[in-house]
């Protein structure tokens, strides 16, 4: 049984969660107004954004019982100010009772105090916001990430730091060379103790990193860094990233014929595939989604070794 009350470090339960469902599949929760079916779009932003909430929960239960996790972006959230937000906290709850590890996608980072405000803000019980597992930003120095990691160890959350990322422009600074290394390899070997420290029963470390499916000989060779690390790897699919690209980072159990180590995330493939502009009512779309969600988990596991 999955332990989702985080009686158990986070590394162990996404390991175990990934044995259970038999894919490193995670549904990226993005509410791109845009893109949804029709009648998810209003032009009342009080009911534009309830149509946000049967989106996103819609996404959960196409999720539910399919996928190890889901990723809500907490961007799209946040600009509907408090009302947005209250779509994410319920989200959180949905989530939860569903069995669904939920990893919030919102890149925090910051100095000192306000770092710890952050993570009060999305990690431990009584944060504001329920989540399993949140985005960092390492960029402003290794110490900003102490408070963050101080209350997800306490908490048996986890984190997932940026090191290499699936956007064009990451380059423009990860792959910066500094005494014959890039920004990202020094970065990692830095990380590479501390996520070792909070190794739990399987194996995994409850703190990770994220690697865009977009960079697969990136991916591998940060393996050979991170023996220990869980891997939140977007990018697979709309981005650009094939199945193959996407598992690089993972390890495959040939005994167990899983991929352990990590999550592949698809959002825009899944919740917005073509099959979905012509969903007239909530069941149609989210069937859609199911069929989306269930080929995506063909595409990865035709991959498997």
């Amino acid at each position: 049984m999955i332990d989702y009350k985080h009686k158990q470090p986070f590394g162990d339960r996404l390991s175990i969660a990934l044995k259970k469902f038999e894919t490193p599949l995670c549904v990226g929760i993005d509410p791109h107004i845009s893109l949804m079916p029709e009648f998810f779009k209003s032009p009342n932003r009080k009911q534009q954004i309830e149509k946000i909430k049967s989106f996103s929960l819609s996404c959960i239960d196409a999720a539910q019982d399919r996928v190890p996790a889901i990723k809500p972006q907490v961007a799209l959230f946040e600009k509907f100010g408090p009302e947005g937000m209250e779509v994410l906290q319920q989200i959180g709850k949905n989530a939860r009772s569903a069995d669904l590890l939920t990893i919030m996608d919102a890149k925090r980072g910051d100095i000192g105090s306000t770092s710890a405000a952050y993570a009060d803000a999305w990690l431990g019980e009584n944060a504001a916001f329920y989540c399993d597992a949140l985005t960092v930003n390492p960029f402003l120095g290794l110490d900003t990430l102490e408070p963050f990691i101080e209350k997800a160890i306490r908490g048996n959350n986890g984190l997932f730091i940026l090191l290499k990322t699936s956007n064009p422009g990451s380059s423009d600074l990860q792959e910066l060379c500094y005494q014959n290394k890039p920004i990202y390899q020094h970065l990692a070997d830095r990380l590479s103790p501390i996520i070792n420290l909070h190794n739990g029963k399987t194996g995994w470390s409850s703190i990770g990193v994220v690697v865009g499916a977009t960079n697969p000989s990136e991916a591998s060779f940060l393996r050979g860094i991170l023996p220990s690390c869980p891997f939140l790897i977007p990018g697979f699919g709309a981005q650009g990233a094939d199945a193959s690209m996407a598992l690089c980072g993972l390890k495959y159990s040939s005994e167990q014929k899983i991929y352990q180590g990590g999550i592949v995330n698809s959002s825009r493939g899944i919740t917005f595939g073509d099959n979905i502009k012509d969903s007239k009512t909530i069941a149609e779309y989210v069937s859609s989604v199911v069929q989306n969600i269930e080929r995506s988990k063909r595409e990865l596991k035709s991959k498997q070794h």
